[in-house]
């Protein structure tokens, strides 16, 4: 068959064909009277394996290495060219997803999109300064999605950097308000099988505007497994006067996590004469129950020192007699200092 019949047949073009001849990876194995390049049969199923092995992403080198060493191992081949695409699908989706941020953003024209382009580089950079000064300029300069904010919250590391992205996140009208992501992209974070993500998105979440959807989430963090998520919703919610907090607030006195942050919480939302007596209660449960050690004992019982109510005031008097020294000078120190007042 002459070379022009095996172009139309094959789909490879004849100049191709010649490459491949050059190459030494398919040679006519012989010629017509008149000198023209015949392949035969097995030239031509040997094409179709080139075209084959071509498909799967190897160089025209490797395909006649495949052909032609025999003691080549395919799977040293196969799992280095699986590697090769994952790596660029990698790249290709990056790429997909920064014209799609850039598209959210509505460019007008091509500064924007440079500097669209410049803030979402930053906020990706390697370096620590770059990523914070890519989020503190994120307000003022071109707008960043939400999307491209949120993810930079959850897989931040650094404290100063992440303190900026969760600033810029509150601040990108993506919270709240009619049409915010920012709660609903956050959700996702909440879902993570990583504590530490989960922990991010609890605190990004308490930086945002209080409303419905953002305390809801919160509220909805109290349940996590991870007692650090727990703890950062929970304060969080005392924040806001939200009272389901409570019980949490109490397990940070006793576990002695943040536990004088959680006991100012306890204080705030004890303001609220509705809620005093029950915190109170709360407080005084774990003092007595048996099983609380003698310095969480000793937390919850300075715990109680602004909350207000006659259920305090008896509680105290109880502990002023307690059996441990601590907690009943602790006690009467703190009734001293209801009576002054």
């Amino acid at each position: 068959m002459l070379i022009g019949d095996v172009a139309r047949r094959s789909g490879v073009s004849a100049r191709m064909l010649r490459h491949y001849e050059a190459l030494g990876l398919v040679r006519p194995t012989g010629r017509t009277g008149a000198g023209y390049r015949e392949y035969s049969d097995d030239d031509i199923r040997r094409i179709f394996h080139v075209e084959s092995l071509r498909s799967l992403g190897l160089s025209l080198r490797e395909v006649g290495r495949a052909l032609d060493d025999p003691g080549f191992a395919p799977t040293e081949l196969v799992d280095d060219l699986v590697r090769q695409t994952r790596e660029r699908i990698a790249a290709e989706v990056e790429l997909l997803t920064r014209l799609r941020r850039i598209g959210v953003a509505e460019p007008a024209g091509w500064e924007d999109v440079l500097q669209t382009v410049a803030l979402l580089q930053g906020l990706g950079s390697k370096s620590a300064g770059t990523r914070q000064r890519a989020a503190l300029s994120s307000v003022d300069e071109a707008p960043v999605p939400v999307e491209a904010l949120v993810e930079a919250v959850l897989n931040e590391t650094d404290t100063n950097v992440a303190g900026a992205l969760r600033w810029a996140l509150a601040r990108s009208g993506g919270g709240d308000g009619e049409g915010g992501a920012g709660p609903a992209l956050l959700a996702e974070g909440l879902g993570s099988p990583v504590a530490e993500v989960r922990e991010r998105a609890v605190q990004a979440i308490a930086a945002m505007p209080d409303g419905e959807a953002t305390t809801a989430l919160l509220r909805d963090a109290l349940a996590d497994p991870d007692r650090l998520v727990r703890g950062r919703a929970a304060l969080a919610l005392g924040a806001r006067g939200v009272s389901d907090a409570v019980p949490t607030l109490i397990d940070m006195v006793v576990g002695e996590r943040n536990d004088v942050d959680a006991a100012d919480a306890l204080s705030a939302l004890a303001a609220d004469p509705a809620l005093a007596d029950r915190i109170a209660g709360g407080l005084v449960d774990r003092v007595t129950d048996g099983a609380t050690g003698a310095a969480a004992r000793r937390r919850l019982t300075q715990a109680l020192a602004d909350i207000p109510g006659d259920v305090t005031s008896r509680a105290l008097e109880d502990l002023a007699q307690d059996e441990d020294r601590a907690v009943a000078v602790t006690a009467t120190y703190l009734l001293t200092l209801r009576a002054a007042r």
